[in-house]
C-alpha cells in the first residue's frame, strides 16, 4: 500500500502495467532515492548502537546499510544516465549504463563483504566485551521492519520495470533482514556463553554479503557480455514479422540489447522470388515498420527468395523439410536451392541448416544421416549444407 502511494505521488500517470521509458526511469530513480534515505537512517542508528554495545557484528551491519545507501546513489545515477538520448559517441543510447551501475553495486558489496569477513575473524580470536541492554536490542530489532519493507518495495518496482539493479537491491535487503536477525540472536545468546558469538555472527553476515555480491556480479557481467534474448520477446518478433503481408517464413533472428526496452534486431525473411526488387523492398520495409510499431525493437530484415511457383522446387523442398523434421525438429532448413545434371534430373540440394549450440553430432554426421534418408528419393542425391549456429 505504501509502495503504491509513493509511486502514485512520484510517477505521474503510472498504471502498474504499461510504462513509458520516462515512467520506467522515474520509477528507478524513486526507488534509489527511497533506498538512500532509509539506509542512511538505518546506518546512523546502528552506528550509535554499535558504539554503545561494542559489537563488531552490529558495526558491520551498520556499514552494510551505508554501502546500500551508496548503491542507491549509483542506481539513481545509472537511471538518469540511461535516460539520456543517443549522441555522436553513443549512437545506440545510454541504456547499458544501468548494467554498469549494477556492476559497481556488486563490486561494492563484494569488497565490503571481504572487509567484514576480516574484522569478524579477528573478533573471533580477540573478542571484545559487549554490553547490550534490552532497549538496545528492541531498537535494533525495529530496523528489521524497515529493511523488510524495502525488500517488498524493491521487489515490486523491480518486477514492474524489469530492472536487474532493482531486483538485486531487493535480494540484498532480504539478506540484510536475515543478517540483522542473526546479530540479534548472537547478542542475546552472548549473555549466557563466553563463546565469541558476535564475531561468528559477523562471519556469517560477511558470507551472505559475499554470496549476494557474487551473484549480482555474475548476472551483470553476463548481461554486458551478451546473453540469449528472452524467448517471449523472440516469439513476439517472429509473430509480428510473419503477420506482415508477403512474408512466408523467418529465421536467423539476432537481438542486441542496449538497455531495457531498447533492442536492435536483424532477421532473414522468406519472400516470394516472383516479384521485382521494388516489391521485395516494400514488403521488408513494411514489416520493419510494423514491428517497430508493436515492440521496442529496431529491426533490419534481409530478404531470402522463396520459390512458390516451381512445382519441382516445392516438391524437393517439402521432402527435405520432412526429412530434417523427422531427424530432429530442432533443426531448421532455409535458403533452399536445387541443381540438375545434364539430363535434367535433380542431383544436388543446397540449403542452410540452423542447429543448436553444443549439438551432439558433428556436421559431417548430420549431413551423412540426412543424405541416407533422402536416398529413398534418389540414391545418388548429394547435399550441399551450410551449417549455422543459432543465436537464440
Amino acid at each position: 500500500m505504501l509502495t503504491s502511494l509513493i509511486l502514485n505521488l512520484t510517477v505521474p500517470g503510472i498504471n502498474g502495467t504499461t510504462l513509458s521509458a520516462r515512467q520506467r526511469n522515474r520509477c528507478g530513480i524513486v526507488s534509489g532515492i527511497t533506498g538512500i534515505v532509509c539506509n542512511i537512517i538505518l546506518a546512523v542508528t546502528k552506528v550509535a548502537l554499535a558504539v554503545i554495545t561494542g559489537s563488531i557484528a552490529m558495526a558491520a551491519d551498520a556499514v552494510n546499510n551505508l554501502s546500500d545507501a551508496g548503491s542507491g546513489i549509483i542506481t539513481v545515477a545509472g537511471f538518469r544516465l540511461s535516460s539520456q538520448p543517443p549522441d555522436a559517441e553513443h549512437p545506440f543510447g545510454h541504456g547499458r549504463s544501468e548494467y554498469v551501475a549494477a556492476l559497481i553495486v556488486a563490486l561494492l558489496i563484494f569488497c565490503l563483504g571481504m572487509n567484514f569477513l576480516k574484522d569478524s575473524v579477528i573478533s573471533v580470536f580477540h573478542p571484545s566485551q559487549i554490553t547490550c541492554s534490552n532497549t538496545v536490542i528492541i531498537i535494533f530489532a525495529a530496523t528489521v521492519l524497515v529493511k523488510c519493507w524495502l525488500f517488498f518495495f524493491y521487489r515490486k518496482i523491480g518486477r514492474l520495470i524489469n530492472s536487474d539493479v532493482i531486483k538485486a537491491a531487493a535480494l540484498d535487503s532480504l539478506s540484510d533482514c536475515l543478517g540483522t536477525l542473526l546479530v540479534i540472536g548472537a547478542l542475546i545468546s552472548s549473555r549466557y556463553t563466553a563463546f565469541p558469538l558476535d564475531g561468528t555472527a559477523g562471519i556469517v553476515i560477511a558470507g551472505m554479503i559475499l554470496w549476494a555480491g557474487g551473484n549480482i556480479l555474475k548476472e551483470t557481467v553476463n548481461k554486458l557480455l551478451g546473453t540469449p534474448p528472452d524467448s517471449e520477446l523472440v516469439e513476439k518478433i517472429r509473430q509480428a514479422i510473419l503477420e506482415s503481408p508477403g512474408i512466408d517464413g523467418v529465421h536467423d533472428i539476432i537481438i542486441h540489447n542496449y538497455g531495457e526496452n531498447s533492442y536492435y534486431a536483424t532477421a532473414h525473411a522468406e519472400i516470394s522470388c516472383d516479384g521485382d526488387r521494388f516489391s521485395a523492398h516494400d514488403i521488408l520495409e513494411n514489416a520493419e515498420i510494423a514491428v517497430a510499431g508493436k515492440l521496442p525493437v529496431h529491426l533490419l530484415l534481409h530478404g531470402d527468395p522463396y520459390n512458390t511457383a516451381n512445382p519441382e522446387v516445392i516438391l524437393w523442398r517439402g521432402r527435405m523439410e520432412n526429412t530434417v523434421a523427422g531427424f530432429d525438429s530442432n533443426l531448421k532448413l532455409y535458403d533452399f536451392r536445387l541443381d540438375k545434371d545434364e539430363n535434367g534430373n535433380v542431383c544436388e540440394l543446397a540449403f542452410h541448416l540452423l542447429i543448436p549450440h553444443k549439438y551432439g553430432m558433428s556436421s559431417k554426421e548430420i549431413k551423412e544421416e540426412l543424405r541416407n534418408r533422402m536416398s529413398v528419393y534418389n540414391p545418388d542425391i548429394q547435399l550441399d549444407i551450410l551449417f549455422l549456429k543459432s543465436f537464440i
